[in-house]
This record gives structure tokens, C-alpha cells and sequence, in this order.
């Protein structure tokens, strides 16, 4: 009896050693997809599971890890990984001028070849969405996310309460302004340490004051550049609403990614937001009571400027994602990224309360809706400034913007080292 439970002892133990071998071998086998985004809230990060989830059930011994991190962590994280030639498999960008730059060093899969095979996949999207990450006629990214316009939200609860309407013109909006602080309402909310979030303020005043060739003049070195009076001008006006009081007290230390901006809206303690149209979606997964009291009206227009006042601030498509050169799976990758734009994605991204970068997608929700036309309708939809503008140049635009907010430089001398940054080669 003890030989036999001995025999049996050994044959259980060598039966586990072997399943434990086949689950290394199974495991040794299985080719792991790196993704990092910044799609950090809820919702957004399980549209991503789940079709990754997707596809793993349809390419068997792939497995996909995915990496949400917060806005401004993210650039910091994938710049580290670049560097370090440690990149992510396929990440999730913003396009334009940073993409540019890991472009042209050959860190980023050219994926016009897929798409070329695949013109019904590509047919899908909205033909400006491909704008911002295509460079030299060859394509290096899909656009994931929302078409979205720079807005300013609003509590509508609030206007109500002090008889306020949307204001269209510069003089509306600083009689906003007055009523609300007079109150002892902050009117709007801006969590500026992050730099981007008050860099919207200059870019619809530069567009609004001096329109959109004024940029595109800069842009191209050509003309006055970032000395034109356009950029003076919008330092001005700025300025103007800093010492009006328009903003919550501290707003250059708040922190947007921790959602400081969206918390005074909640409280109550302010009653306006410009932000892209992402923010609705965040609100409503954040608080969704609050969702219900929440509304949007488009950037004013300023009299007597060369801008049309239906030109928007942001992209047709967003979230853009990219393969690394370092990628061992680059076949495997794209399919992974046609899976996280597949329909049933953005169906969900709808439901999210986004604006997916594709044809003929159904739209019931009538603020989505409103901000989809205001998004077709626009006669000129200028790039995110931090993105267009090339790396080292966008930093110069977000610390001297974050510097007119502080009132610690003069317009004029703002305009002056963005212009000098640019002559000097961005």
C-alpha cells in the first residue's frame, strides 16, 4: 500500500510538472501588444478593453496590455519611452508637430501600406481627420477619438438664476463677467498649471482678432510672425479678463488633470468652462446629476476683428494611434488599432458622449448634435497651438501664455519671445 501511494504521489507530482511546463511554453508563446493612451476616465478605458478583448478573441496567442495614464504624466511617460528606444507598441497621440518629430527620428510605423490594402477601412473616416498625422503624403496614424471643438461650457442653472444669456460678442461675455462676480461667482473656471488649458483663451483671440492666415503666416515664418499685432492684441485681451476677475482665485496652480476646473463648476463656485468637447463626456461620467444642468455656447467674437466667429479651435479626430518602430508585431498592431475603431468602438464612444471621427455615425444626444454641426459648419478649424507648433516652440506658446494670465509679461513682450523662439528655429 505504501509502494502504491508512493507511485501514485510521483504521478501526480510529475502530472503537475507537466501542466505546469505547458502553461510556461503557453505562456512563452502568447505575443504581448503593449497601449498606452491617456484615456484615463471609466468609460473611455473599457471602450478599450473591450475591444481589445475583441481582438484577442479573434487573433488567438495575443494578448493586449493596456496603459491609461493622466493627460500630462502621458507626455512625460512616452517622451521617457522614446528616448529610452522603450516604447509602447501602439500609442495614442495628438498628432501634428511631437508625432512629427518621432517620425522623422524613424521611430513610427509608416501605415499608409495598411491602409492601402484596407480603403474601406479608411474610407470610414472623416477625410480631414487624417490632416494631422500625415506627413510627406505618407500616413502614420488613425484617428480613435472625438472630433472636438474647443466650446465654453456652462451652468445653465446659473444663467437662469441671474438672467443671463450666451453671449456671441467680447462686450456680452465681460457683462457675464460683471454680473457673476458681482455675486460673488467665480465665471470662469481654468485649472492653468497645466498650460494648454488657458492656451485656448489665445488661440481663439488671435483667430478672432486677426483670423486664421495670421497663424498660418507664423507658421510658415513668413510675414510679421508671432509679432503681429494679432498676438499682441489677444495678450491685451486676456489681460483684460484676468483683472476683470473672470477667474477662480489660484487658477495658475490648479491642476486639470486631477479635474480642479470641473470640481468649481460642480460646486457651483464658477459658472463657465472653455474646454474641448471631451469635456461633456468627462462630466458625465465624472457626475452625472450635474451632466443634466450642463450647456454650450461657441467662443465669442470680437468686434471689428478679421476672424469668422464660427471658426473653431480643435480637431476633426483626436486620440490618434500610432505603431513604434519597435513594435515586434506591427501586422498584429493594426489589426489591434482597427479593432479599437471598429463599430461597435465607436458606437460606444457615442454613448460616452464623443464625436467619432467617422461617416454616418448616429447622433441622438442634441448637445453632441450641436457640437457636431458647429465642428462641419466651421469655415476654418485650427490645430491645438501645442500641437501644430513644433515641440520646443509649443513650450515657449504654453509659458508665455501661462505668464499673460499671471500678469508677469507684457503682451507685446510675449508676442515677442514666441517670435524670437521661432527665427531661432523653434
Amino acid at each position: 500500500m505504501a509502494n502504491a501511494a508512493v507511485s501514485k504521489a510521483l504521478c501526480v507530482a510529475a502530472l503537475g510538472s507537466a501542466l505546469a511546463m505547458a502553461g510556461a511554453a503557453r505562456a512563452q508563446d502568447t505575443k504581448v501588444i503593449t497601449v498606452w493612451d491617456q484615456q484615463t476616465n471609466a468609460t473611455s478605458s473599457k471602450i478599450l478593453r473591450d475591444a481589445s478583448d475583441r481582438f484577442e478573441q479573434q487573433n488567438p496567442g495575443y494578448k493586449v496590455e493596456n496603459s491609461h495614464v493622466l493627460n500630462d504624466a502621458y507626455k512625460t511617460k512616452l517622451k521617457v519611452a522614446f528616448g529610452a528606444n522603450q516604447p509602447p507598441c501602439v500609442f495614442e497621440s495628438w498628432g501634428g508637430g511631437p508625432l512629427h518629430e518621432y517620425v522623422k527620428a524613424g521611430q513610427i510605423v509608416d501605415l499608409t501600406p495598411y491602409l492601402q490594402k484596407d480603403a474601406a477601412y479608411r474610407d470610414r473616416f472623416l477625410p480631414s481627420s487624417w490632416k494631422a498625422v500625415t506627413f510627406d503624403g505618407k500616413t502614420y496614424g488613425v484617428a480613435a477619438e472625438n472630433a472636438s471643438a474647443a466650446v465654453i461650457f456652462y451652468n445653465k442653472d446659473i444663467f437662469q438664476q441671474y438672467g443671463l444669456t450666451p453671449p456671441a460678442t467680447w462686450p456680452d461675455l465681460m457683462h457675464v463677467v460683471q454680473v457673476l462676480t458681482s455675486h460673488g461667482i467665480a465665471p470662469l473656471a481654468l485649472a492653468n498649471k497645466n498650460k494648454w488649458t488657458g492656451s485656448m483663451y489665445y488661440m481663439y483671440l488671435v483667430d478672432r482678432i486677426g483670423g486664421p492666415d495670421v497663424v498660418r503666416t507664423a507658421l510658415e515664418g513668413n510675414g510679421k510672425g508671432f509679432s503681429d499685432p494679432a498676438f499682441v492684441e489677444a495678450g491685451k485681451y486676456i489681460q483684460q479678463l484676468v483683472k476683470a476677475g473672470a477667474f477662480a482665485q489660484g487658477f495658475n496652480g490648479l491642476d486639470y488633470d486631477v479635474g480642479a476646473s470641473r470640481r468649481l463648476l460642480y460646486s457651483g463656485r464658477a459658472a463657465m468652462e472653455l474646454m474641448g468637447g471631451w469635456e461633456a463626456s468627462t462630466i458625465q461620467s465624472e457626475n452625472p446629476s450635474f451632466s443634466r444642468k450642463l450647456d454650450f455656447f461657441p467662443f465669442p467674437g470680437v468686434p471689428g476683428g478679421k476672424g469668422d466667429p464660427r471658426d473653431v479651435i480643435g480637431t476633426v479626430g483626436d486620440g490618434f494611434l500610432s505603431i513604434s518602430s519597435q513594435c515586434k508585431y506591427p501586422d498584429a498592431a493594426f489589426k489591434l488599432i482597427q479593432s479599437l475603431t471598429d463599430d461597435p468602438a465607436m458606437r460606444a464612444r457615442v454613448g460616452d458622449r464623443k464625436i467619432p471621427p467617422v461617416k454616418n455615425i448616429a447622433l441622438d444626444d442634441p448637445l453632441l448634435k450641436r457640437l457636431q454641426t458647429l465642428i462641419v459648419d466651421a469655415p476654418n478649424v485650427q490645430l491645438w497651438y501645442d500641437q501644430a507648433l513644433p515641440p520646443r516652440l509649443g513650450e515657449v506658446h504654453k509659458d508665455t501664455t501661462q505668464a499673460l494670465f499671471g500678469l508677469s509679461l507684457t503682451p507685446e513682450a510675449a508676442a515677442q519671445h514666441m517670435e524670437a523662439a521661432a527665427k531661432a528655429g523653434g
